[in-house]
């Protein structure tokens, strides 16, 4: 990234904080005097930049991984997956405010840019800055309305009386501004920027259609996603492994990102965070892992998932599998950050690569207690940059890649039940760039083709899984697709313990990794019942789940007690 651009930023940002009409600490609703601010292109430029700070996409506002399926935290659970979340939760509060921010900020830039144009500010430049305050505001009404339901909406600048004064609008009506504010900055963004970082048509094309998919509008999703795809300027990164790594700061997959800088300072993965991933051997904790779920959930390399596929061995689960599951989790007895990767408790030495040394084995549970609960460790994104630094990091953050565009169609026309070529053709390319090929070469790959509706459901669901995994996306596909009552009810699971037992009971027995094979539902998720009723494996926590949580209540000291309209029932998405 050119550090002078983001010297700019910083200084824009810097800026913003002490001259803008917006006080940050306003909660969830601001106003103050604009005074002579937006006077002119520079000064909306500023206003708009801060907009694309971090604060407002903090993986879209909570850690939507570890609130899912896909991971396990040792033998610990979130309030959400304990089924708690209540209205004087932090994050509750922390989505509420910051979407309302990102309102209050850019409703200010949409009321007042005349006031730049009048003073002879550029048009063409002074109008770009506004629709990116049209897209922001359409991104945070739509968070909103899929997380809380009905919410207060409002376009001018209020204070915080009025604002808490307003009764809720449906979220059908919401919706429809939501729209509005999209084909706005549709209209007026351009195809390509060469700017730091900007959003563009195809991010506004791409955010219109995630919002619609998550709300049911499948007809929305799917025109939105295949316009997209028909601007003619994004396509597939080369190789899927290299697209998640550090070194990678641009890609014609890219379509919405923030970029980190370690020497700017810039949004850092931090050294705790990155420990939090990395395998002990390396220097990490390998504390927060890949769940055992996610392991299953990968289909093999005929395309079936492991409960059907002749190729699974329970006791090799990295052998045959769709590609992405060895770029996602690191595979056993193989070479990772300096080490051969072995959690088994009859590994007490392993290999450094490095020195050709037999080393203590810092990732089995018969060495170190807290090595990997479940065996498993994150590999996507991660590689030996990450030792560097002080073990800090700064990958892009993606918000949105073409991948995902191209699942999102395909899933929208499938809810249709229209399932055609361009659905396959969607999903085919998804699934040739994880093996390597070019999607005509179906005889190289596990091709998709059209099945019926039901088949077609499972196998997209199953394939934006394996494609997405910890890239923060899952939490909002078991809201949507009403998993969570499932899946979030279920028990996470790792290696028996004491790690005696399972070298006693498991290894010695012919039995590591998985004893059998679990079950895979229509869904695509696993159950791991039968395993676990052979006592060779280990229950490390019991979620609950409560309906309750597919809406979250209005933060508690943010509901106005005086209006009753603000305290009325919502709906529960269907």
């Amino acid at each position: 990234m050119n550090k002078y651009i983001s010297k700019i930023f910083l200084v824009a940002i810097t800026s913003l904080s002490l001259v803008s009409c917006h006080d940050l600490d306003l909660n969830p609703l601001s106003s103050g005097s604009t005074g002579n601010w937006y006077s002119s292109a520079k000064e909306i430029q500023m206003s708009v930049n801060k907009l694309y700070d971090m604060t407002y996409w903090r993986q879209e506002g909570d850690n939507q991984t570890d609130w899912s399926d896909d991971t396990v935290y040792r033998d610990a659970l979130t309030a959400f997956e304990n089924g708690t979340i209540n209205s004087e939760d932090w994050i509750v509060g922390l989505h509420w405010r910051t979407n309302f921010q990102m309102i209050s900020y850019a409703n200010g830039i949409i009321n007042t840019y005349q006031k730049a144009l009048d003073r002879g500010a550029n048009k063409a430049e002074v109008m770009q800055y506004v629709a990116e305050a049209h897209f922001f505001r359409a991104v945070a009404y739509g968070r909103l309305i899929t997380r809380f339901g009905d919410v207060p909406y409002f376009t001018e600048e209020l204070t915080i009386p009025e604002g808490m004064a307003k009764g809720r609008t449906a979220k059908s009506e919401v919706l429809k501004h939501v729209y509005e504010d999209f084909d706005y900055a549709i209209n007026i963004l351009p195809t390509k920027t060469t700017t730091f970082d900007r959003v563009t048509k195809g991010a506004a094309l791409a955010y219109k259609a995630r919002t619609a998919l998550y709300l049911g509008d499948y007809q929305t999703a799917a025109t939105a996603s295949k316009a997209v795809m028909d601007l003619g300027v994004y396509a597939l990164h080369d190789n899927y492994r290299d697209l998640f790594l550090q070194h990678t700061k641009v890609s014609k997959e890219f379509i919405f990102v923030r970029p980190r800088s370690i020497n700017m300072k810039i949004d850092v993965i931090t050294a705790g965070q990155v420990k939090n991933k990395v395998v002990r051997n390396a220097g990490g904790w390998a504390s927060t892992d890949p769940s055992w779920n996610l392991l299953a959930a990968y289909t093999c390399t005929d395309g079936l998932p492991i409960d059907e596929s002749p190729l699974f061995d329970s006791h090799e689960p990295f052998k045959a599998r769709d590609p992405r599951c060895a770029m996602t989790i690191v595979p056993f007895n193989e070479p990772f950050l300096g080490y051969v990767y072995n959690p088994s408790p009859a590994a007490t030495t392993v290999l450094n690569v490095k020195t050709g040394k037999q080393e203590y084995n810092n990732d089995t549970r018969i060495n170190k207690q807290y090595a990997s609960f479940n065996g498993l460790a994150w590999k996507k994104g991660i590689d030996e940059s990450w030792l560097e630094n002080g073990y800090t990091a700064e990958n892009p953050i993606i918000l949105m890649r073409y991948a995902d565009v191209l699942l999102m169609y395909a899933e929208a026309k499938i809810e249709l039940n229209e399932i055609d070529a361009t659905v396959i053709d969607a999903m085919n390319s998804v699934r040739a760039r994880a093996y390597g090929v070019d999607k005509a070469q179906t005889t190289s790959y596990p091709a998709f083709t059209i099945l019926p509706q039901t088949d077609m459901r499972k196998q997209l669901r199953m394939e934006r899984r394996m494609e997405l995994a910890g890239e923060n996306l899952r939490f909002a596909d078991l809201i949507r697709w009403r998993l969570a009552e499932v899946v979030m009810k279920q028990k996470q699971y790792g290696m028996l313990y004491p790690a005696t037992e399972c070298l006693t009971k498991v290894v010695n027995t012919g039995n590591w990794f998985w004893p059998i094979t679990p079950d895979i539902d229509e869904n695509g998720c696993p159950d791991f019942t039968k395993m676990e009723a052979t006592g060779l494996i280990q229950v490390l926590s019991q979620r609950q789940w409560d309906n309750r949580q597919y809406l979250w209540p209005i933060p508690s000291k943010d509901i106005d007690r005086k209006s009753t309209r603000l305290n009325s029932s919502h709906e529960i998405p269907s």
